[in-house]
């Protein structure tokens, strides 16, 4: 048994608590709401972001970092992307040194185009960090559906450990040395679905949506490898798996948020109506700079970044992509 605090109380970390405590596991959960602190602590559930999971009475929640990150085996940052700076900032005071943590969330930091787990070293330099991604949907997490999720870090007992923790009959966990390459294809997809859920919106069909998974997989792995990350990564569950299951399922929010900008809603008011975070309209300019800064070829992302940020009209986005200038599939030469 280990004692284990998440760091965020939204869907994902919510389900993490769930499957946590569900192998035993003691588990406290951080959040900087008093109203959801107080929702988790007396009904034990998550009733706006996860409804319908319950928790185990053992799982208990504060607005204090102190009591929730002490003494603890692991902690888990689960807060969205955009709050992950922020929040290791004000972690830092009560982290151990050694103190192993594990970033969930997928994102790129738009200014600094740094992956979370650089961030979370970078701001808590004596901690040992993590990462676990890969195709899951807290919805389906927190009601038992069997998934697959990779843990990845630096060294092999890490991610070991990561795996004894998590891993159960109904949640398998992998290991992986290439943390760089799974935060990239993690982040990267949800661009691509933003531009899966617009063609959708558009009311294109399954040829489109083939199309975007396969050509957006190309650039996830043309941009990660030059990156430095290893390809099999993104042929693996968190490059081809996170982006199909991103770009199908109506619980990616990313999917529902592009949906509704095919539909005409502007990009801020389509993130208002799906009231969640939609991480890939964050990674959407991070993911176009460093196409620039590694002279590495995105269509697909620079016409989702031209949507979102400079108002083209998403039909005419679809319609540049198309007419491009003619090109090969693969690198293999005809010998005849």
């Amino acid at each position: 048994m280990a004692d284990i605090g998440i760091i965020g109380a939204g869907s994902w970390g919510t389900a993490l608590a769930y499957r946590l405590a569900g192998n035993g596991h003691r588990v406290s959960v951080w959040s900087i709401d008093p109203a959801e602190c107080e929702m988790i602590n007396r009904d034990h559930e998550q009733k706006v972001k996860l409804p319908g999971t319950l928790l185990p009475h053992t799982v208990q929640a504060s607005e204090e970092l102190r009591p929730v990150m002490s003494d603890k085996d692991m902690l888990v940052l689960a807060v969205p992307s955009p709050f992950t700076r922020a929040t290791a900032k004000r972690m830092a005071e009560f982290c151990k040194y050694g103190q192993l943590i594990v970033s969930v969330a997928k994102g790129i930091e738009e200014d600094s185009l740094m992956t979370l787990s650089a961030i979370i070293g970078q701001e808590i330099p004596q901690a040992n960090v993590a990462v676990l991604c890969g195709p899951t949907h807290a919805e389906e997490v927190g009601r038992g559906i069997p998934t697959a999720i990779v843990a990845g870090a630096a060294d092999e007992k890490t991610a070991k450990y990561i795996q004894d923790i998590f891993m159960n009959e109904v949640f398998r966990v992998y290991a992986s040395p290439d943390v760089l390459g799974m935060e990239i294809g993690a982040a990267l997809k949800n661009v691509v679905a933003l531009g899966a859920g617009i063609a959708d919106g558009l009311s294109y069909g399954d040829n489109t949506k083939a199309a975007l998974i396969t050509r957006g997989i190309a650039e996830i792995t043309r941009l990660g490898t030059a990156m430095g990350g290893h390809p099999e990564t993104f042929a693996g569950l968190t490059g081809i798996g996170d982006l199909i299951v991103t770009c199908a399922s109506m619980h990616s929010r990313n999917r529902r948020a592009g949906i509704l900008i095919g539909q005409g809603r502007t990009p801020q008011e389509a993130m208002r109506e799906v009231q969640q975070i939609v991480e890939g309209v964050y990674s959407a300019k991070a993911g176009k700079q460093l196409g620039e800064k590694y002279g590495v070829s995105t269509p697909i992302i620079d016409e989702v970044y031209a949507i979102l940020m400079e108002n083209k009209p998403a039909a005419e986005a679809v319609r540049d992509l198309m007419l491009r200038d003619r090109k090969t599939e693969i690198s293999q030469e005809w010998t005849a």
